[in-house]
């Protein structure tokens, strides 16, 4: 007897309707084109060469259909292949027997590819801008891949079924961790940093994984959507952080895992001058407290601590915390000030 899960199906009725939806030349275009990026409508326009009012028919028979999904970013829509139920699977088998050298489907792909380098380079000059403010910054605190392999180390190999990246930035917790993930979904309020994430999930080949515009207090999720959510770097910036840990803990499965990243206490105030951090670094038993208020239970506390003596030196902090079956409190546990050292709390 097979345990394989049974795979959705549609009646002959909503068959007929999807079949229909993707019967058009344009369509089926479109679809080939979503399913490798997300598009908003003036892409469409520039790499199809149709009008405005005609893209915005198409993609509204295909939205009907079920075959891709649409959603907001401030002004714009964007729009994917879709990617739950039976009109997904459609969808998929529809774009994989289509032939990639075909001459329509290739000059597309190539149209589509042009309009995502510019939006890239409008990206990257919005890095470039920034970047010595951020090298500073990292000069201070250990190298970013002993950070992510202290994250990777922390958060497990998966695999999950849903990890959550709230305030993704630059993309690229999700690049990190979306080869463990059936699908991620990464949000912020940055238009920019969006941008900048979509064409590294793209180079990545990450179909899989979305960058979202969303508040991280208010994330349009249901409760226990999540199985692994993370915050990475974001909390010192926010005036309530309680608050985002709360909101991840509404997001979280029971057993589902929370992994915070952020800065120890520290004195290094250009930070809070000139980076608009408002806090200075999180003891741990702050961060167990606030836990524990979320129903979440503190089970670990990694120190990365930078060598030398500089005045100005920021400690990196992991802390992971799991959502109970039922929700009791997490213990209090003193902050860990020992060099690059772990500490696990007993369950």
């Amino acid at each position: 007897m097979s345990d394989r899960e049974p795979q959705p199906t549609l009646s002959s009725e909503a068959a007929v309707a999807a079949l229909r939806g993707a019967g058009e030349s344009t369509r089926l275009r479109i679809l080939a084109l979503l399913a490798k990026r997300e598009l908003n409508v003036k892409d469409l326009t520039q790499i199809l060469g149709q009008s405005q009012p005609r893209i915005s028919r198409h993609l509204k028979l295909l939205a009907e259909a079920g075959l891709i999904g649409r959603f907001r970013e401030g002004s714009w829509v964007f729009f994917r292949l879709a990617d739950t139920g039976a009109e997904a699977a459609l969808a998929e088998a529809i774009v994989g027997s289509l032939d990639c050298e075909d001459a329509v489907i290739a000059r597309d792909a190539a149209r589509a590819e042009a309009v995502q380098k510019a939006r890239a380079e409008a990206a990257q000059s919005y890095f470039r801008a920034h970047a010595p403010e951020w090298d500073r910054i990292r000069s201070l605190h250990v190298a970013e891949d002993q950070v992510e392999a202290a994250m990777l180390d922390a958060l497990g190999e998966g695999p999950f079924e849903l990890l959550v990246d709230l305030g993704t930035g630059t993309g690229r917790i999700i690049e990190l961790f979306g080869g463990a993930a059936t699908r991620a979904l990464g949000f912020d309020v940055s238009h920019e940093m969006l941008s900048y994430a979509r064409m590294k999930l793209e180079r990545a080949g990450l179909s899989h994984a979305q960058a979202r515009h969303g508040d991280i207090f208010n994330v349009p999720l249901a409760d226990g959507a999540a199985d692994a959510v993370v915050l990475h770097q974001v909390l010192h910036f926010l005036d309530e952080p309680a608050l985002a840990l709360s909101e991840a803990a509404r997001l979280l499965a029971p057993g589902g895992k929370l992994l915070i990243v952020d800065f120890a206490p520290h004195d290094v105030e250009f930070l809070r001058e000139e980076q608009a951090h408002t806090r200075l670094g999180f003891p741990s038993d702050q961060i167990a407290r606030w836990c524990a208020e979320a129903g979440l239970r503190l089970t670990r506390h990694t120190d990365l601590s930078p060598q030398g003596d500089t005045p100005e030196k920021l400690t990196v902090s992991l802390w992971l915390a799991e959502k109970p079956a039922e929700a009791e409190a997490g213990p209090d546990i003193e902050p860990n000030t020992k060099q690059n050292s772990s500490v696990e709390v007993a369950a």
